[in-house]
């Protein structure tokens, strides 16, 4: 159909999931990522970090795959949200943040977060895809 906008979901949860939102989204030549930490699966050696700046690192890795799946990347990113649990974490994790965009800083903004986690610091970004 002309003129129908066409969106593509990648991840979408299972019915019933306890998290019922897509990973990612792409659609009018942005990709649109979900708020994410770093992955954590004890059970199969996968752990967030063990400081704030290791889970920096480990999140923005996935937010990095995610946006590949999307055809997409860290360098096409033109905004980005930033969720911490502890404002005592800030400094720590803008001192990693800025080292995975060097060709220059999205727009950002941060807020803390209260979602049920143990993670200190999650991501959402919107990035230019293809």
């Amino acid at each position: 159909m002309t003129g129908e906008a066409r969106m593509e979901f990648l991840g979408q949860p299972e019915p019933g999931a306890t998290r019922p939102f897509s990973r990612a989204v792409k659609a009018g030549g942005l990709v649109w990522v979900s708020g994410h930490s770093a992955p954590h699966d004890p059970a199969r050696g996968i752990h967030r970090g063990a400081t704030p700046a290791e889970e920096v690192r480990n999140a923005l890795g996935f937010i990095a795959g995610l946006l590949a799946e999307a055809g997409s990347g860290l360098d096409r990113v033109v905004q980005v949200t930033m969720l911490i649990s502890d404002r005592a974490d800030y400094a720590a994790c803008n001192a990693e943040y800025v080292k995975h965009f060097p060709g220059g800083l999205p727009a950002r903004h941060t807020a803390l977060f209260g979602v049920p986690t143990e993670a200190r610091v999650g991501f959402a970004c919107i990035a230019l895809a293809d």
